[in-house]
């Protein structure tokens, strides 16, 4: 757990930075961090997205996974915590506290550097790539809260639940998880990252939580894939 608790310092370090700065800097200079996030989100997305060795599988990946988050209602649950949050700690209701706190969380915990390094971590108590994760967690940190306000520090609690999580669970899902499940989870995580950058650059609003359950799709629909080639050959 020790890189999750560096992760998880990082954010809250970066958030309270961010947000000191914030502040202090114009609305037109806000606006201009929040499109160089947008750019460069959207951009780690595509790199993440093209990664996949076959687009029908994310393409099934985000479909059902779209659909079951449609029907859990996802998107509606994390934004219900983040606007809780909000009235707890007393946020203005015209704040964007919630948006950060939904973004943040959003961002720190998609992606295949917190499933791998907490899998790692886990499993040999190496949290080297959990430690560079938390360095780039940490700079995104002060930029995303000197736009979107000290809710991005409250994401904090988010990556100790989600990365804490798969620690504890690394000896399981390393079994289950094939270098081909783990890629094409990552290329689908490029795509809800992408779907991050288009609503922080105001080009498409995205309920990119509702896509989460993608992520455990595209795994599955890999390891369906040789069974279903034996059935179906194709």
């Amino acid at each position: 757990m020790v890189g999750t608790a560096l992760n998880v310092t990082t954010v809250v370090v970066g958030g309270l930075v961010g947000t000191l700065l914030g502040a202090r800097l114009p609305q037109k200079v806000q606006g201009t961090v929040m499109n160089g996030l947008g750019l460069v989100t959207t951009v780690v997305g595509v790199q993440m997205a093209l990664e996949t060795r076959n687009i029908l599988i994310v393409l099934g990946g985000i479909l059902l996974g779209g659909l079951l988050g449609e029907s859990m209602h996802i998107h509606e649950g994390l934004e219900k915590v983040g606007a809780g949050l909000q009235r707890l700690l007393k946020a203005s209701a015209r704040s964007t506290f919630s948006e950060g706190f939904v973004t943040a969380s959003l961002v720190f915990c998609i992606g295949p550097m917190a499933v791998l390094g907490s899998i790692q971590d886990g499993l040999s108590g190496d949290y080297k790539l959990l430690a560079v994760k938390s360095t780039l967690d940490g700079f995104a940190a002060v930029a995303f809260s000197a736009t979107l306000g000290w809710g991005v520090i409250l994401s904090a609690a988010t990556v100790f639940v989600f990365q804490g999580s798969v620690t504890l669970m690394a000896s399981v899902l390393d079994r289950m998880l094939s270098p081909e499940m783990i890629t094409e989870m990552s290329a689908t995580g490029g795509l809800l990252i992408m779907a991050i950058g288009l609503k922080l650059l105001a080009v498409k609003e995205v309920r990119v939580a509702n896509f989460l359950p993608a992520l455990a799709v595209a795994p599955v629909i890999v390891f369906l894939v040789p069974w279903l080639k034996a059935w179906w050959p194709f």
